[in-house]
């Protein structure tokens, strides 16, 4: 029995001819990190999550920080911090309910890819959040499966520059533009509308120049 694949997988798997392909990657995949798993994960400066909710329905997001904000903490488990985002907590909500997540690790350098699917949960322990300043939580994931994915159509990258938005080594980010555009600024908390005035008001959404 195939702990990866079911019936439609295998529909087409046979129907391509690739279910003995698709069996021997199966037995590659394993159950915990070794060395080259974690040194790729340990210098990654983002990743995608991939999570369901509670009826089924898929979300994804993009996580980034310095490199090394994803973190081994045990043979099958890793960390990473959650940090200000949009407040909609899709994937966190995700999270607590489902609790089922896929991850997506790439270096569009080498190339290469780097999945890892298990189960996750959030953790609010006062030392984990020590660990990541500005860090709003912290999400533990137990891996059931991690394997290395076919890096032939990944786009090749040039520019290496991380976020400026990266939370500093006292937790401190630049506010973001896209809270002053004015059909948001209106919904935020007080403690961001007040960062709103001070940053010099809000403006129309046609005038929002991205993040830099």
């Amino acid at each position: 029995m195939s702990e990866l694949y079911g019936a439609t997988h295998r529909s087409l798997q046979d129907q391509h001819d690739t279910r003995r392909l698709a069996d021997r990657l199966e037995s590659l995949a394993h159950g915990e990190f070794d060395a080259s798993d974690r040194e790729f994960i340990e210098r990654a400066a983002f990743f995608f999550l991939a999570s369901v909710d509670e009826l089924g329905r898929p979300t994804v997001s993009y996580k980034g920080g310095a490199p090394g904000f994803v973190a081994i903490t045990a043979p099958d488990e890793l960390i990473f911090p959650v940090y200000d985002g949009n407040g909609m907590f899709l994937s966190l909500g995700n999270i607590a309910g489902s609790g089922q997540v896929g991850m997506l690790f790439i270096d569009f350098a080498t190339p290469r890819r780097l999945r890892v699917q298990g189960s996750a949960r959030l953790s609010s322990e006062t030392d984990l959040l020590a660990r990541y300043p500005g860090a709003q939580h912290v999400v533990r994931v137990k891996a059931s499966h991690v394997f290395v994915n076919c890096g032939r159509y990944i786009h090749r990258l040039q520019e290496d520059r991380l976020s400026p938005h990266i939370p500093d080594a006292q937790g401190e980010q630049p506010f973001p533009a896209w809270k002053r555009i004015d059909v948001i600024a209106g919904s935020l908390n007080a403690d961001d509308q007040a960062r709103v005035q001070r940053a010099g008001g809000s403006f129309p959404l046609e005038q929002y120049p991205g993040e830099v």
